[in-house]
């Protein structure tokens, strides 16, 4: 169905009122404010912490745990041969990339990929390349350039 002025309506719940607590019999919440009657959460103050199930061993406690995060993991924007082929650009360097759309973070680090061929002599710099990417690039006439990855040296405290 089109959309024009005769078709539109407002959203669901548009014009409805916040619900007003504690303001009498009147309001339709009165008496007990809609906390029911007695328990835990008829108290003021009260506030459970997510996922509490009334004593029972929260689900998250029941499950068993497996493996773990490695914080110090270093994340690559992947990048294959055959989206840097459609690129018109004499040198192809990160900042290329995040232009063009391949790339969604401005100072993403990139890996260049072997999936695709490339015909034309291209000059790449990203901070890694699979040994197929290098070789391809090299075969059609390009250079590879890898990037020096900076990172910040990490303070420990001394013990005293």
């Amino acid at each position: 169905m089109p959309t024009n002025l005769s078709t539109l309506r407002r959203p669901k719940k548009a014009n409805e009122n916040r619900k007003r607590v504690g303001r009498g019999m009147g309001s339709g919440m009165g008496k007990t404010s809609t906390r029911g009657h007695k328990g835990q959460g008829s108290r003021s103050g009260s506030s459970l912490m997510r996922g509490f199930e009334g004593g029972q061993m929260p689900l998250h406690r029941r499950l068993p745990k497996r493996g773990f995060t490695n914080i110090f993991r270093t994340e690559y924007a992947v990048v294959n041969l055959v989206s840097l082929a459609g690129l018109d650009a004499g040198e192809i360097t990160p900042e290329v990339l995040y232009q063009a759309g391949l790339v969604s973070r401005k100072n993403a680090l990139v890996k260049v990929l072997g999936v695709g061929e490339v015909t034309t002599a291209l000059k790449v710099r990203a901070h890694r390349f699979s040994k197929s990417a290098q070789e391809k690039i090299a075969q059609a006439g390009g250079s590879v350039e890898v990037i020096e990855i900076k990172v910040a040296p990490v303070e420990r405290k001394k013990k005293k």
